[in-house]
C-alpha cells in the first residue's frame, strides 16, 4: 500500500477475507473503504499523523488491532495488522500482514456478554434476597405483634370488665368516679393500640363488603381539610367509574386517615396534598415476596405530598412498627404499619416512592368486588335485655379472665359451669345432668380447641348454641374455621355489656352458634 492508502498488492487471501471475488476488485481502491468506523478513524489519524513525517518512515513498523466489513456477507472481520513502512517506486509504502482474530475477539465479546449476565444476576439475586429478608422480617413481627395483642386483649378485658363492674356499684357523687373513668379511658386507649398491632400483623377481623372508594372519598374529604389545616391544599381526584372493592369500609377509612396524617407531618410549612383513583391492572408479585398481591383487577388509591420526602434507609423501614422519625411523645409508629397490615390483608398492597426535598407517594392498591355483599355477619338483637337464667358452659383456659365471665354472668341470673379446657368441660358436661344452653368457649387453647370443644359436645347434647371468644383475630380464626357465615364470635377484649349482649342474643336466635366443622 502507498501512503495514501491505495492497495498496489494483495494476496488472495485478502480477497477472500474482505469477501470479494478477485485480488483484480481490490487493486487501486483504499483499504479505508472496507474498515469499521472505528478502524477508519484510526485510519485517518495515522494518515494526518504520515503527513508530518512522524510515523511512516522507513523501517518504522507498528502493531494494531482493526476491523472491517465484508463486501459480500456484510459481517466483521477482525485482524491484528503489523505494518511495516518501506521504499517502494521511489515512494514510501507499508507493507502490511493480517492475521485472522475474529473468533478472540467474539470469544471475548461473548466473555463480557457473559460477565455482564452474570453480574445482572447477581445483583437481582441480591435484590431478591433483600426484598425476602425484609419481608420475612415483617411477617415474623407481624407474628409477635399479634402473639403479643392476644395477651394484652385477655388481661384488657379483664381490665375493663372489672373497672366498669366497680364504677356501676358507686354512688353518682362518689369521688372515686373519677379514677375509674380514667382507668377506663386508658384501657381503651391500650385497646386502640392493641387493634393497630393487629392490623399490622394481618391479625384484624375484618368486615369485608363491596365497598364504592370514590364515594368513600368524598364522603371524608371534609373531614380531611380539617385535620390538615389551613396551610395545606387539599385535591382530590376520583377515576374508579363506580367500580366497588372488596374491604372492610371502616379500614379503608382508617387506611386513607393515617396516610393523609402521615402526608401532613410531612409538611410542615405547608404544601399540597393529591388524592387520586383509578383502575389499574396488576401482574403476579415476585415469588419471593409473601405479601405480594395476586394478579388481577385493582383500584388504585394514590396519596401524594408536596413533603420533606425520605431517603433510601427511611423507605426501607416505614412499615414497621414502633419505627418513627418524629421527636419522642409525637407519635407511636404504628400509623403506616397498621396501613401495611390493613391493605395485605384485604388482598392489596402498598408501595412507597419518594426521596429527600420531593414528597412521597403512596399507591395502595385494592382488589376490586367480584362477589356480592352478604358475607359473614353477626346477629344483632333489637332488644336490650341481657338478663337470663339459663345454664352456661364457658371453657377458658386464663384463669382471670374465666373467673371474670363467671362472675358477669352470675350477677346476670345465669347458672354457669366453668371449665379450664376441653377435658375438664367434657367431664363438666358429662357429670351435669341439667340442660346446658350455651357453650360459651375461647377458640384457641392448648390440646384441645374451642371448635373442636364444641363438636364433641354437640354430639351429646344437640340444642346446645354456641358462642366463641377469641383474643386473636382474623389469621387464626380463619384456620379454625370462625369467619364461617352463621358462626358466632365475639372479639376480645370483651366488656360487660358486649359480653352479655352477645350471649343474649345467641341464646334469643335460632341455630344461632353452629358447629364448626374444622
Amino acid at each position: 500500500m502507498h501512503v495514501d492508502r491505495l492497495i498496489a498488492y494483495a494476496n488472495p487471501a485478502t480477497a477472500a477475507a474482505l469477501g470479494v471475488a478477485s485480488v483484480a476488485e481490490l487493486i487501486g481502491r483504499s483499504i479505508v473503504e472496507f474498515a469499521t468506523p472505528l478502524t477508519r478513524a484510526k485510519i485517518s489519524a495515522r494518515m494526518a499523523a504520515s503527513d508530518g513525517g512522524v510515523v511512516d518512515l522507513p523501517g518504522n513498523t507498528t502493531v494494531s488491532e482493526q476491523s472491517f466489513v465484508r463486501v459480500d456477507d456484510g459481517r466483521e472481520v477482525h485482524a491484528e495488522v503489523r505494518s511495516i513502512a518501506y521504499t517502494y517506486e521511489g515512494r514510501v509504502a507499508t507493507l502490511s500482514t493480517a492475521r485472522d482474530i475474529t473468533w478472540r475477539t467474539e470469544t471475548e465479546h461473548a466473555a463480557r456478554l457473559a460477565a455482564r449476565a452474570h453480574a445482572e444476576v447477581v445483583a437481582e439475586r441480591e435484590r431478591l434476597e433483600q426484598q425476602l429478608r425484609q419481608a420475612q422480617k415483617m411477617e415474623a413481627i407481624g407474628r409477635l405483634a399479634g402473639g403479643v395483642a392476644h395477651d394484652f386483649n385477655n388481661l384488657l378485658t379483664v381490665i375493663l370488665s372489672y373497672a366498669e363492674l366497680d364504677f356501676d356499684a358507686l354512688a353518682p357523687d362518689d369521688p372515686i368516679r373519677e379514677n375509674f373513668i380514667e382507668i377506663q379511658k386508658a384501657a381503651l386507649r391500650a385497646v386502640s393500640l392493641t387493634r393497630q398491632l393487629l392490623a399490622f400483623g394481618r391479625q384484624q377481623l375484618l368486615q369485608p363488603r363491596p365497598v364504592d372508594l370514590d364515594h368513600t372519598l368524598r364522603g371524608i374529604a371534609s373531614m380531611l381539610r380539617r385535620v390538615l389545616g389551613e396551610d395545606i391544599e387539599l385535591s382530590l381526584v376520583t377515576g374508579c367509574a363506580a367500580r366497588e372493592v372488596f374491604a372492610d369500609p371502616g379500614q379503608i377509612e382508617q387506611v386513607v386517615m393515617n396516610l393523609v396524617v402521615n402526608a401532613r407531618d410531612a409538611m410542615p410549612t405547608g404544601g399540597t396534598l393529591t388524592l387520586t383513583t383509578q383502575l389499574v391492572e396488576l401482574p403476579d408479585g415476585p415469588p419471593s415476596d409473601p405479601f405480594a398481591a395476586e394478579a388481577g383487577s385493582f383500584a388504585r388509591l394514590t396519596v401524594r405530598d408536596t413533603g420533606v420526602g425520605m431517603d433510601e434507609a427511611t423507605r426501607a423501614r416505614i412499615f414497621e412498627p414502633f419505627f418513627t422519625t418524629k421527636a419522642l411523645g409525637h407519635g407511636t409508629g404504628l400509623g403506616l404499619a397498621t396501613v401495611f397490615g390493613i391493605v395485605h390483608q384485604s388482598g392489596g398492597r402498598v408501595t412507597v416512592a419518594s426521596e429527600p426535598g420531593r414528597g412521597a407517594r403512596f399507591d395502595v392498591d385494592l382488589p376490586l368486588a367480584t362477589r356480592p355483599a352478604g358475607g359473614p355477619s353477626e346477629t344483632v338483637s333489637t332488644t336490650r335485655i341481657t338478663a337470663g337464667t339459663e345454664t352456661v358452659l364457658v371453657v377458658e383456659d386464663e384463669d382471670a379472665v374465666r373467673v371474670l365471665l363467671g362472675r358477669l354472668l352470675r350477677r346476670n341470673g345465669y347458672h354457669v359451669l366453668d371449665a379450664r379446657g376441653g377435658d375438664e368441660a367434657f367431664r363438666i358436661a358429662t357429670a351435669y345432668t341439667g340442660p346446658i344452653a350455651l357453650l360459651l368457649t375461647d377458640v384457641v387453647m392448648p390440646r384441645i380447641s374451642g371448635p373442636e370443644v364444641a363438636k364433641r359436645l354437640v354430639a351429646d347434647r344437640p340444642g346446645l348454641k354456641i358462642l366463641y371468644m377469641s383474643g386473636y383475630t382474623d389469621d387464626t380464626t380463619v384456620r379454625h374455621g370462625v369467619r364461617q357465615a352463621g358462626v358466632a364470635f365475639v372479639q376480645k377484649p370483651i366488656t360487660s355489656d358486649v359480653l352479655l349482649q352477645k350471649v343474649r342474643d345467641v341464646l334469643d336466635t335460632e341455630n344461632a352458634g353452629l358447629v364448626i366443622a374444622e
